[in-house]
Parts: C-alpha cells; sequence; structure tokens
C-alpha cells in the first residue's frame, strides 16, 4: 500500500511538500518530522487500478 504525505506550514497549516512512499516509509519519515516538530498530513495514495 503506498501512502501520500504532505508536510503542513508551520503557521497556516497548508500543505508545502507532497511525496508518495510506501507503507515501510512511512513510519521512518513520521518518525523524522516528528524529531524536528514537523506537522505531517498522511492518506492512502490513489492507486491506478490493474
Amino acid at each position: 500500500m503506498r501512502f501520500e504525505i504532505m508536510r503542513l506550514d508551520d503557521v497556516d497549516g497548508t500543505p508545502v511538500d507532497t511525496t508518495v512512499v510506501d507503507a515501510a516509509s512511512v513510519n521512518r519519515i513520521v518518525q523524522q518530522a516528528a524529531a524536528v516538530g514537523q506537522r505531517l498530513w498522511i492518506r492512502p495514495a490513489d492507486t491506478p487500478a490493474p
């Protein structure tokens, strides 16, 4: 499963940066964001139908 992770602006919460990663990478990204106090929005990424 893939997830879309949006880094949010500290002031108004608007998305600043977006990336799509696999499930195995989510924990690492969350840990890095927590270490520096970044706000994230994580949701399942749209995947094309097979």
